[in-house]
């Protein structure tokens, strides 16, 4: 796609052409996709982008089958200015289930690497978790772009208006100013911008997708720091995501975080996804890196 012709889609109608992945010649032991990188936050490539689009590739090598998790690691800092592929690997197909090694590369080295499974739909016990009661509507919270559209920062100008989705806080955010208090602990509602097409393989990419905005905030917020502390570093290291049952992701739903441990410059964050009416769809856990200058010496 031509750069003058991607400026002209929607943030939403971006994510739609990045999850549109091409099939290119396969190697001895991979089906090979070409993807590109159209949502441009910072140098380097959304997390959620590779997790959407490795799922998108796995789909393209099984038949008949759902994506239950994926299990990956993020290798190396993506580029998002460079040619971006997805390799799938084959790793068993049997009667229920079907697992898929997918990995991302650029310049021939990988920057993530996944396993995902795929099970036929199957008859079981069933129980979930519970919503959390007695939250405010989204539609009465604050999006990105009534909180940060006014600050004449490329940055924040990319999250409040360039996002495919909507993001809204039930706690105050912290992009600009601590937590005002300690607690390892957020929620978010979230949804994208525009209507997506009846698939449920896109719904499950764009679930992913959004997964990875805000995994870092509970831990943030435990130590009072925000999107912009100086000399901050911070970055992806894992994501596991479950998908329990069905959902869209263009209509608003909730994601309940906490993280039960920070160490040796690490946090980790759990999640639990719930529809509007209560029904809990997917579960997301991640680990990142997290440096603060304060600890450098230590």
């Amino acid at each position: 796609m031509s750069q003058a012709a991607s400026q002209q889609l929607t943030p939403t109608g971006k994510l739609l052409a990045m999850l549109n992945l091409n099939r290119a010649v396969a190697s001895a032991h991979e089906h090979v996709f070409e993807a590109v990188t159209l949502t441009k936050e910072s140098p380097r490539i959304f997390g959620g982008q590779v997790l959407a689009q490795a799922i998108m590739a796995a789909y393209q090598t099984v038949e008949g089958k759902n994506l239950h998790s994926l299990h990956g690691y993020f290798l190396r800092p993506g580029d998002v200015d460079r040619d971006l592929s997805y390799g799938v690997e084959r790793l068993n197909d049997a009667r229920s289930f079907a697992t898929r090694r997918v990995q991302a590369y650029q310049g021939g080295q990988p920057i993530f690497s996944c396993i995902t499974s795929f099970q036929s739909v199957s008859a079981g016990p069933s129980h979930s978790s519970t919503m959390p009661e007695n939250l405010p509507d989204p539609e009465s919270l604050p999006a990105a772009a009534d909180l940060l559209g006014h600050l004449q920062v490329p940055v924040a100008q990319k999250v409040a208006f360039g996002r495919p989705f909507d993001v809204r806080h039930i706690s105050d955010p912290v992009y600009i100013a601590p937590a005002p208090e300690q607690v390892p602990t957020n929620m978010v509602w979230f949804k994208t911008f525009d209507s997506l097409p009846d698939n449920p393989i896109i719904h499950q990419a764009a679930l992913a997708y959004a997964s990875d905005y805000t995994q870092l905030e509970p831990v943030l917020r435990q130590h009072s720091k925000t999107w912009l502390e100086p000399d901050m570093k911070v970055a992806s290291l894992d994501h596991a995501m479950w998908f329990h049952r069905p959902a869209r992701a263009d209509e608003w739903l909730l994601l309940v975080q906490e993280s039960p441990s920070a160490q040796d410059a690490r946090g980790l964050s759990v999640g639990r996804i719930f529809t509007r009416d209560g029904v809990h769809v997917a579960t997301v856990a991640q680990e990142a890196m997290i440096r603060l200058p304060e600890y450098r010496d230590r």
